[in-house]
Parts: structure tokens; sequence; C-alpha cells
């Protein structure tokens, strides 16, 4: 054996000039979204294309050279090239009536924090859900022309990819990422030097590059301590996404939230709007106060000043999902910054700590720095008012300022294109400026069935191509014959695709209940193994290395997959990622998801399977209860939440069982004459028509717009104007409220009523103990409801009462002349709470006093 060293050298082909633009579109993630850039680079080469897995910009470092000046002669090739710069420029550079609608000011700017991001596998630094919904909120953040930017971090190992064994075992590969291949590039300095920034960890600076990514109009920032000047404990900090242990984890938040404000603030980037996307970002709030009280603010005010301008939203649904850190770590992590905003310990502390947790929880810390806060549906956001009480102790949950917006996917990344050329055919080009519009969507009724029916094959036959095609590697990988594929493949036919077809893909934790369909195994080979009426089962997905639960859910579905009478009509798919979920989720019939109540918090997969006219079943959770209604797919209605777990599930799946053996299965097979059955065309089309308008990212973002960034900006100028003297202001009431409330109490004077005529006047009189408070401190309100059903305090009609003197004892007396509109039992509560009208919420203080 001879010894011989191995070198590498990388030839880079040179761009003709008449393609040289081709750098600019493969730098731009503009690519993700549209199809037409994707194709002209696929075009160049095909096979290279797939070997570089559809990146642009490792594809152009490896192409030949004489590929690319064949193209440049090529007439065909540059009339596409030319039509989709004139697209790529039209969309980045002219102006939109979108700019005169946004209603921000010319100075505003939007800055949104994720601990992941999800545009395109081309750039792997996503894991799943958050991260795909933090990718198309920046797409449609471009799409509607806002001043946004996003910060992130970018990791040299992305999430793993997945093989699975003939075990069913789970084996996460991950590899290093080489930054050249990515669509990043280095921020740089006026003169023309890498952008670095310091940050703080114990007994050490730890340096940080920052690096931009292009998405559209909008640009991300990611942060990289992978430098030859940092140790090699702290060059690992970005390496690994969601890896390491408690310290990793704070190390990796803190250059995110600390790094990401200094970075902005190195870029000369002036938010006037934080968006907090998850907890792991909440380390902003400290900093930012930090930099407040350098403009000799003291940490209440500041703490005001940065609060008013900061929205923060939870995707979290269970209590132990939000990070977390002991008091000896926040010491360790913070303590310089004690002497910095001149408070003790024990203060630092309260801003993460809640009266059920000693911790530092870092959505606590969140909430407590943010004015806005919602979840991601309307259960979700009624989940996290309660997970976040304490937080506002004297609030009911349904009453405290805990809000939702509910989800939406970004159209164009994940509409098949061939729903896009058969829209443009008969809605109009313009429908892609009617994302919104409920009653232009109906017009998909218009669509000839047969046209529609020939649609979802076409997009059936490609997902079963892509489905074989990773069988086939997956097999050949785990040495299986050729006649075991066989036998895997027997229903998997691109060319007839008429066998109903089934799709679970996601994240495989055990609240999303993967094996829930086979619960009653006897009862399910009845469903699938008709021969007539015969059901494909595909199942897709990973799960976190460390999560064994998780694991073993794969592993039993591998079990009941490798079953002889299973074998073919249940596949499990390795690799899960964003390739294999968009042919998923555009070419099922039916997709399947079964969550356990409440614990989806919102849950997009099924959107971006409805969008494409497949039709949703799943449990009445997250977005699907909001937009199942009754006609557009099947629902399964949850058992209680404090229902038996074992009891639960066997009432679930037998729902689905029975939704799938009645209904499902005899529409779909109910073809007759046509080739395809017409309820199921209908029904997939008012799927489409009633799911595509209201959760679409482009509505997401809006509703995000006009509910948080408008009033957000509005209180950041109105708390920093005048030297922030309404932060100040409003800092030092707050501070008297404090002080004074625990001896506030009310007592009624007036003798309540049981019975009153229609329209006549009802007299309310309450006296107050306001402890030193002012009557214009308080608002004193009833709340009044019809009795013959349970109404959320929400719903309440409100009355304020007037102060109209001072009794003898020094109370404060308020009347209220009311007469109630509707005839009935009616039942009413009286309140009071404290009040400013610097106030971003008018509960936000947590406190409330009831008669």
């Amino acid at each position: 054996m001879f010894s011989k060293t191995t070198f590498t050298i990388t030839i880079n082909p040179k761009i003709p000039p008449r393609l040289e633009r081709l750098e600019e579109l493969a730098n731009n993630l503009w690519y993700s979204w549209d199809r037409a850039t994707r194709a002209l680079f696929s075009r160049l080469d095909p096979i290279l294309w797939e070997a570089v897995g559809h990146n642009p910009k490792a594809f152009l470092k490896r192409t030949d050279e004489s590929v690319l000046l064949n193209a440049a002669k090529d007439p065909s090739f540059l009339t596409a090239y030319d039509s989709i710069l004139s697209i790529f420029d039209s969309y980045l550079y002219e102006p939109s009536q979108q700019d005169k609608l946004n209603g921000l000011h010319s100075t505003d700017q939007i800055a949104y924090f994720c601990f992941e991001f999800g545009f395109h596998e081309s750039l792997p630094i996503y894991s799943g859900g958050l991260g795909i919904l933090a990718g198309d909120h920046c797409k449609a953040a471009s799409d509607l022309h806002l001043p946004f930017v996003a910060v992130g971090l970018l990791y040299r190992q992305g999430y793993f990819f997945q093989k699975i064994d003939n075990q069913g075992n789970q084996h996460a590969i991950y590899t290093d990422s080489n930054f050249e291949d990515l669509p990043v590039s280095p921020a740089l300095n006026g003169d023309g030097t890498e952008m670095h920034i310091k940050v703080s960890l114990p007994d050490r600076q730890v340096t940080v590059k920052i690096w931009m990514v292009k998405i559209g109009r909008v640009k991300l920032y990611l942060l990289d301590t992978d430098l030859p000047e940092n140790s090699p404990q702290d060059r690992n900090i970005t390496h690994k996404l969601y890896g390491g242990d408690k310290t990793m984890r704070i190390e990796q938040e803190i250059i995110l939230g600390v790094g990401g404000v200094r970075a902005l603030h190195e870029l000369g980037i002036k938010p006037t709007v934080w968006h907090i996307n998850e907890g792991h970002a909440a380390f902003m709030i400290p900093e930012r106060i930090r930099m407040m009280t350098h403009q000799n603010l003291d940490f209440a005010s500041a703490l005001e000043a940065v609060s008013a301008s900061t929205v923060f939203t939870t995707h979290t649904a269970v209590p132990a999902g939000h990070d977390h850190f002991s008091e000896e770590m926040i010491r360790s992590y913070f303590e310089s910054y004690y002497q910095d905003l001149n408070i003790t310990h024990e203060t630092f502390m309260a801003l993460g700590q809640t009266a059920s947790c000693a911790e530092f929880n870092m959505t606590a810390l969140a909430i407590r720095g943010s004015r806005t806060h919602n979840g991601v549906s309307k259960i979700h956001g009624n989940v996290s008012a309660k997970i976040c009480q304490d937080l506002w102790p004297q609030i009911e949950p349904e009453d405290n300022p805990m809000s939702s917006i509910t989800n939406g996917v970004h159209v164009p990344t994940f509409l098949a294109q061939e729903w896009s050329d058969l829209f443009d055919r008969f809605l109009g080009y313009g429908w892609r400026n009617r994302l919104c519009d409920e009653e232009f969507w109906q017009r998909i009724h218009d669509i000839p069935d047969h046209m529609f029916w020939s649609i979802r094959q076409s997009l059936k036959s490609l997902m079963l191509f892509s489905v074989r095609d990773r069988l086939a590697e997956q097999n050949t990988r785990n040495h299986g014959s050729d006649a075991h594929l066989d036998r895997l493949l027997k229903f998997t036919d691109p060319i007839n695709p008429n066998i109903l077809t089934i799709g679970f893909a996601r994240r495989f934790a055990t609240y999303k209940r993967a094996a829930l369909l086979f619960e009653n195994l006897n009862w399910l080979r009845k469903i699938v193994l008709d021969d007539e009426r015969p059901v494909l089962l595909i199942f897709a997905g990973k799960a976190h290395p460390a999560d064994e639960p998780g694991q073993d859910l794969i592993r039993r579905i591998s079990q009941i997959a490798h079953m002889p009478e299973f074998e073919g009509r249940l596949l499990l798919v390795e690799g899960y990622d964003l390739r294999l979920a968009r042919r998923l989720v555009s070419g099922v019939d039916i997709w399947l998801n079964n969550p356990i109540y409440p614990l989806e918090a919102s849950g997009t997969s099924g959107i971006k399977a409805g969008i494409n006219g497949s039709i949703n079943l799943s449990i009445l959770d997250g977005w699907w209860e909001e937009g199942y209604d009754g006609n557009n797919g099947w629902a399964v209605k949850p058992g209680p939440e404090n229902m038996e777990s074992v009891m639960r599930d066997q009432d679930e799946s037998q729902a689905l069982y029975e939704i799938l053996q009645d209904q499902v299965i005899p529409l779909y097979y109910n073809s007759g004459k046509l080739g395809y059955s017409p309820e199921w065309v209908r029904m997939a089309k008012h799927s489409m028509a009633s799911l595509m308008p209201r959760f679409n990212a482009s509505r997401m973002v809006g509703e995000y717009l006009h509910q948080f960034y408008h009033p957000a900006c509005h209180q950041n100028r109105l708390y920093s104007s005048d030297q922030f003297s309404n932060a100040r202001e409003i800092a030092a009431w707050k501070q008297r409220i404090r002080h004074a409330w625990q001896g506030v109490t009310i007592r009624r004077l007036d003798t309540p009523r049981t019975r009153a005529d229609f329209n006549e006047v009802l007299h309310f009189k309450v006296a107050a103990q306001l402890n030193g408070l002012k009557p214009v401190d308080v608002v004193l309100e009833l709340l009044i409801c019809r009795q013959f059903r349970k109404v959320r305090l929400d719903k309440f009609s409100h009355f304020t009462f007037e102060f109209t003197g001072i009794e003898e004892q020094g109370e404060h007396i308020f009347e209220l002349k009311l007469s109630p509109e509707l005839c009935g039992k009616q039942e009413y509560f009286i309140r009071i709470y404290p009040y400013h009208t610097l106030l971003t919420h008018p509960l936000e203080m947590g406190m409330m006093v009831w008669l």
C-alpha cells in the first residue's frame, strides 16, 4: 500500500457577460418561490441540478463552462433568461400600491428575530414548522413591500438528514454546510472589510460575523461565531441547530438576542418595531434596555420604551416547551448588566420569573418586554393565555392581553406550478394580487371538473414518482432485493394513479400521534385491503434525535409496514424535507392530521395540502378548527382535555375509521363513467376556494401589520418623543399604581335589583377606596351579558362608571345609569382596574379588583 496525499482543487467556470446576472438570481431567495428561475438553472444541466440539491449558487460553481457558453448563444434560453430578469426587476424595484397602503411612516422599520428560518432546501438552517413559518413571514413581507429585516443564526450544521434502516431505526446524519455554496454573503463595512461585532460571555468576548441573505426585497442577517479568533468552544455556538446542552442553548440565544441588536446597530438599521418570534430571541430585551440607559433613561423607563415597540409571538402549546434557565446561569451570563442597568440581581431575575417557576423563563421575559403578544391560532391564543396567566395574576385568561393571529402559508412557494398555470388561464393573471379576496376565489368552481381532476392526477403522479425514487434508494441502501422493491411499489403507480392516497408527514412528536391510525389493526385491514377500493398510506417525518418516544413511533410504523398484508399499502419514506413536503402536500388525496387537542399550536401542512386540492381529515385543533366549514373536508371532534389518554385514542381512532369507511372511501370511488367522482371534485374545489383566501401568508402578515406593527410604531413614536418623556411618565405612574393597588377596594352603595322593566333606567352606585390614587388613574366598569348560554368575558358589553364625588370617609363615588337593551335573565359584574391613556393594552398591568 503506497502512502499518498490527496489534494483537491475546485475549478469555477467563468460566467459569460451575457449571463452575468445568473449570479444575482442565484443569490436572492426569490428563486425559492419563482419556479421559472429554478427551471432556468435546471435546464442548463438537469443531472447536476439534482446533484447539488436544487442550489443555484452551488450549481453555478460546478457547471461546465461550455454549458454556459452554449446557453449564451441559445436564443430560446436567452429569451427565458431575459423574461425572468424582467419579472425579477419589476418585483424588486417597481413601486406598488402596497407602498401606499401599508400605513407606515418612511422612517419605520420592522425587525423580525427567529431561531430558525426555512426558505428553501438550499439554505438548511431550519428544522420544521417554526422555521418554515418564519420563512413564509419574510416572503410575504417582501410581497407586501414592507420595510422589514430579519435576524437569525447561520448554522454550520442545519437540521439532520434522516435515514431509516430495515428495523425502523432512525439514523441522524449531520453534514457541515460550505458557506461558499449557500446564498449568503458577508455584510461589509464601508471600507469593504467584513462586519464583525463582539458579544460578552462569562470571562470572554466572542467575535460574531454578520452574513446577509436576500429574500426578494427583504434582507436577513445571520450571525456566525465559527471564526478563527474564537476558541473552539465559542466557534461551536452556532455550529448546530437545536444541538447541545443548556449552556449551548443560552449562548445561542444570547448571540441571537444580544448579538442581533448589536448587529442591527452596527449596520445602521434603526427598527421602530421589534418582533420576537418565539422566546429564543428574548435576550434582545435587556440589551435594548442597556442601550436605552446610555441615553440617560432609568431602567423602568427604558423597559417601558422597549416594551412599547416590541411584538411577541409564541408557538408553544405546553408549558414545558418554553426555555428556562437557572438563577445561577443567569447570574453568570448577565451579572455585568446589573451595573449597566443600575439594578439588583433580583430585579433582573424578576423579568423572567413567574409565580409557578423560580427559574428564568424566556417566555416570561418576552411578555414582560413586549406589549402585544399572540398565539398562532384562536385555540392556541386561548391556550397561551392560560399558560401565561401568572403574568397578569388578577385578570381572567380569556380577558388578558394574549391575542392570536392564525398562521398562513406563502402561496407562491407551496402552490404547485400546474395550479398557477391553470389559474392564469381561468382566473386571469391578477389572481396573485387577490389572494385574500374570498368572493374572487369562488371562481374556482368555474374551472371544468375534468381539467381540475386532470391537474390533481398529474400532481399525484409526480408525487408517486418522487416517492418511488426515495424508496428505491432506501431499499438499495438497506440491501433489499429487487423483488422486495417490486412488492413495495406495487400500488405506487404513477402511470395509473387512481388509488386513494392518504398522506401523513410532519415531525414525529408524540402529541402528533403518528400511530393513531394503527390503533385497531383489524379494522384498518378492512379499510385498506379492499381490492376494489384500495387505499395507499404514505408516512414521512423526523423525530428529534433526543426524542426516543418519537423514534419509537417511527419504529412502530415501520413494523406495521413490514407486515405482509400492509406491504406496499403502507409506505414509510425517509429523508423528509421541503422538497418531499412540496410533493406530498400537492399530490395526496387526503391529508391526515391527528394531534392531541389542544396541543397543535397551528399547523400549516394541512393548509398547503388544501390550497393544492388535497382534502383535510383532521382533529379539530389549530388552524383546522377555524378552517373547517362542514363541507371542505372531514373533522374529528376531540374528546375533553381531561379524558384518559387510552380512552381518547380509542374514541378518536374509531372516529377516523368510521369517516374513512363510511364517507371518504365511498365518495372517492363513486366515479361511474367519468373516471372520477364529481362529488369529490366538488369538495376539493370548495376546499381550495375556502382555504386559499383565509390562510395565506399575505393575510397573516397583513394582520400583523394592522393589529401589531402599526400600534407598535405609534407607541414607539409616542414613548420616544420629547426625550422619552412619556416613557418616564408611564414608568412613574406604574410604580405609583403598584405601591397603592393592594389597598384598593370597592363596595356597592345601591341595592342590587333582581327585576326591572324594559327601558327602565337602572342606577348603580359604587364607593371605591383608592388608597391615594386619583379617579383618573382607574376605570370602574360594569360588564353585562344575557345568561342563556356561557359567554367569554371578552364578549360582554362594557359600561364605564363616572366619578361623581368624594364621601366623608375619603371614598370616591362612581355612578352609572344604564337601560339594558335586551330582555331576559342577564348577568353582570363590576370591576375596577388601573388605566392610563399611554398604555398599549388597557389590562397590561394585570391588576384588577372585582366586586
